[in-house]
């Protein structure tokens, strides 16, 4: 096992809600609720759920974009919320952010020469002829010419927007980065090419990546692991194959049952999700997850799970026991019985 690279402990961060004059009381968003998660170096950690989740508020913490309301995060031992002045400035060499939309994170009176190169500048990594022989190189390693230095973003498609955003992530050798989506703005057939650059950059840098996404097929394509999250919440956690061939969490199971098989003849049975996401304003009670699974159970209305190693490094937060596996063949009423005690076939 490789060494632990970014460390959370019990991380949270609340957004205050402007309310009424007279409601006498500020309402919180929980947009991040008592993460606990460990990066390995060398790995790539796919983080999923649906939108409004906390994944995006989750990777601003990481990249000290947002101050936490309350936790702790570890980058190579040392707690970064503790970094000011020199020391946050080195740490931001150390982790860079790839951000979801190329065209809005790209300013469009800068050239992809200046763009890439502005972080050498900030950082006084190097200085004229050197800065631009850097970038040309760089602008090379994700696929584009030296000679596209001089044009400005819109001169760019969005496939080689998001190439020049990967090349200016780069050009600080960092060890750490999160990937706020950075396929979901592009084309299927342009997603492909800049996921197995992303692939290849690993091995070339060796990089360390937290890859977030809504896509499950995509986090399959490029994880190692996989991580869970509902609102504001990791419910599941495990290495790639463990996760999509036996998934633990009844959300994990929904999520899955969703995406789909490139295979007309193969009919799979759709788990429908009941309801909505609630509220990150006001959460339910308990397991956030209860009055959306069909198998919720009195303990799940009142006592919050915790994230428990079910083996193999199997992480779930669930009051199902140990041993259960999930049987999701509904029955006449549409609804399926709780698993009972045991393992259900797969």
């Amino acid at each position: 096992m490789n060494p632990i690279l970014l460390n959370i402990e019990d991380l949270k961060k609340y957004f205050p809600v402007r309310s009424g004059l007279l409601s006498g009381r500020q309402k919180m968003v929980k947009a991040v609720d008592g993460v606990d998660l460990q990066i390995f170096k060398g790995e790539i950690l796919g983080l999923v759920g649906e939108s409004g989740c906390g994944k995006t508020t989750l990777g601003h913490l990481i990249t000290r974009l947002e101050e936490p309301t309350s936790g702790k995060i570890f980058f190579n031992g040392n707690d970064i919320f503790r970094y000011s002045g020199k020391e946050l400035k080195a740490f931001r060499r150390k982790v860079q952010l790839i951000f979801q939309d190329p065209s809005s994170s790209l300013n469009p009176r800068m050239s992809a020469g200046a763009i890439v190169g502005e972080p050498l500048t900030i950082h006084t990594m190097s200085r004229g002829e050197e800065t631009r022989n850097k970038v040309a190189n760089l602008m090379e390693t994700v696929g584009l010419n030296r000679e596209q230095m001089g044009r400005y973003p819109h001169e760019f498609s969005g496939g080689q927007k998001q190439r020049i955003g990967i090349a200016r992530a780069l050009a600080l050798n960092p060890e750490l980065v999160v990937a706020d989506e950075p396929v979901s703005a592009l084309d299927v057939s342009i997603q492909a090419q800049i996921l197995n650059l992303l692939r290849d950059l690993q091995k070339d840098f060796n990089l360390t990546y937290l890859f977030i996404s809504h896509d499950l097929s995509v986090v399959e394509h490029i994880s190692d692991r996989i991580a869970v999250m509902y609102l504001g919440k990791i419910v599941e956690l495990a290495d790639k194959k463990s996760l999509y061939k036996t998934p633990l969490h009844p959300y994990t199971k929904g999520l899955l049952s969703a995406v789909p098989v490139p295979d007309p003849a193969y009919r799979k049975k759709r788990i429908i999700l009941s309801g909505d996401i609630p509220s990150p304003i006001d959460p339910p009670s308990g397991c956030p997850f209860h009055p959306r699974c069909r198998y919720s159970m009195d303990v799940c209305d009142t006592m919050m799970p915790t994230l428990d190693d079910r083996g193999d490094g199997h992480y779930v937060a669930c009051h199902l026991k140990t041993g259960f596996r999930l049987e999701l063949n509904p029955d006449s009423s549409g609804h399926s019985p709780l698993p009972a005690v045991g393992l259900a076939s797969e």
